[in-house]
Parts: structure tokens; sequence; C-alpha cells
């Protein structure tokens, strides 16, 4: 008993461990966003203020250009993450399902755009969107996001795709549905996991990128939230109560987005309709 129970417990205590070292810069971000400014510096190292305030809260919110930044990166992550996710799934599913004499090209041209530093193609994408006047404009954001995000959407949506028997194509079509009807009412319905996985990727990855965004946007009228923080930061000082509120409130929707789509990221549902 002794032997079988030491493995279960020192199991538990790693994944514990491992939660509270995931959490604890979270747990800190909140509590400095609760911290009045006069305690910041002069409490010392506390797990939590002897006082807390909401003001930085409030200040945020009411003073501040936090919702403007806030909705223009609702507004970014979204629109990329659909349209990502809908362009991931048919280059994925052709990919899967069909041999054409250039796929080996396409494969090998969108793995070569995943090899460059994103730093080398500031310049040359700034002097294409600039003729466009698509550089301080959130469409302009989601064409640059859409397009470094499609190719690793498309390998993942790919590999969710070959999980799945073609047998179930093969018999939809034998019941006179064409490949499309079979992509979109037997196979498409089967990788809901893989397009909740592609949007939550696609929606995180658009939500947090600062560089393009800080380099394509002029203005606090078009500014994403990773580029509002930045105001926070003044020449002599940073406001660290202010930051750290904005950067608790800016979690908010990454965390209903994931809790909206989990059912999604745990269930089987290919195994399911393989076995039926």
């Amino acid at each position: 008993m002794r032997r079988s129970v030491i493995p279960t417990v020192a199991h538990r205590l790693a994944i514990l461990c491992y939660i509270a070292f995931a959490l604890f810069p979270l747990f800190w971000l909140l509590k400095v966003s609760v911290t009045p400014n006069d305690l910041l510096y002069s409490e010392g190292v506390r797990m939590w203020p002897s006082h807390t305030t909401w003001d930085h809260y409030a200040f945020v919110l009411r003073h501040s250009a936090f919702p403007t930044f806030f909705k223009n990166s609702l507004i970014v992550s979204a629109s990329t993450a659909i349209t990502v996710t809908i362009c991931a799934s048919l280059s994925g599913y052709a990919l899967s399902r069909f041999n054409f004499r250039a796929k080996y090209w396409i494969v090998a041209l969108m793995l070569l755009t995943q090899m460059f530093p994103l730093v080398m193609l500031v310049a040359p994408i700034f002097k294409i969107l600039s003729p466009l006047h698509l550089t301080n404009s959130l469409t302009g954001l989601v064409i640059v996001y859409t397009a470094f995000n499609v190719p690793f959407a498309t390998f993942l949506m790919q590999s969710f795709f070959d999980g799945i028997p073609r047998d179930l194509e093969e018999a939809a079509k034998i019941d006179g549905a064409t490949q499309f009807m079979a992509f979109r009412q037997i196979i498409l319905p089967l990788t809901l996991p893989g397009i909740a996985a592609t949007l939550g990727f696609v929606f995180t990855a658009a939500w947090s990128e600062l560089l393009f965004a800080l380099m394509l946007i002029n203005g606090n009228d078009a500014a994403t939230f990773p580029v509002g923080l930045l105001t926070f930061v003044s020449k002599f000082s940073v406001d660290f109560g202010q930051m750290m509120a904005a950067g608790v409130m800016a979690l908010i929707p990454a965390g209903l987005f994931f809790l909206l789509i989990q059912r999604y990221l745990v269930q089987g549902l290919t195994a399911g309709a393989v076995k039926g």
C-alpha cells in the first residue's frame, strides 16, 4: 500500500507545484493592481498588501484610453481568429484529402514562412501596406495577423483531418452527397476540437501581439491593448498599479473565450464517430 501511495502523492504534489508556479504571475498581477501607490514600495515584498484599493481600475476605465484599446484588440483578435480558422479549415482539408502536383511546393513554402524572424519582415510589410493606406488601421493588422497565422493553423487543421477516416466521406458520397456536402455535414462537425484549438491559438496570438501593432499603428485611435500598456510608461516613471489593473481586465476576454470552447477541446468527437 505504501509503495502505491507514495508515487500518487508525489505525482499530485508535482502537479500542484506546477499549477502554483503557473498561476503565481497572475496572482502577483492582481496583487499589484489593488495595492495603493504609497504601499507599492514602502511595504516591501508581501504576499498581500495591508489594505487594498480599486482606484487603479477606476482610473483606467474613466481617465485613460484603455476602453478604446480593449475594443480594438477585441475586433482585431476576433476577426483574425475567424478568418484564419475558415482559411485553415479549407486549406487543411485540401492538403489532407487531395493529391495535386504543387502540393509539395505549397507545403514547403508555408513552412518557409515560419523560418524568418518577424523583426526582419517589419520594414517590407510597412512598405507594402503604406501605399494602400493600411498602416494605421485595424484592417491592416487583421491582414498581417492572418497572413502569419494561416500556415501553422493549416497544419494544425490538417492533422485533425488526417485522423478522420476517409470511409465516412465515401459513405456520404454513396448516399448522394457531393465532396463539399460531405465536408460541411460530415467532416467539419467532427473537427470541432480542432476548430476550437485553432480559434484559441489564433485569438491568443493576435491578442498578445506587440511588434506589428507597435510598428504599424500611430496614435491611440487604432492602438491595441499591448500597445496601450506602453502609455502607462512615462519618461521618468511607470504606473505599475494602473498597468497591472489594465492587464487584469485584459485577461477577461481570453478567459471567457476559452471557457466557451473548453468543452470542444476535451471532447473526443472523432473517436465517438468512428466507433459509431
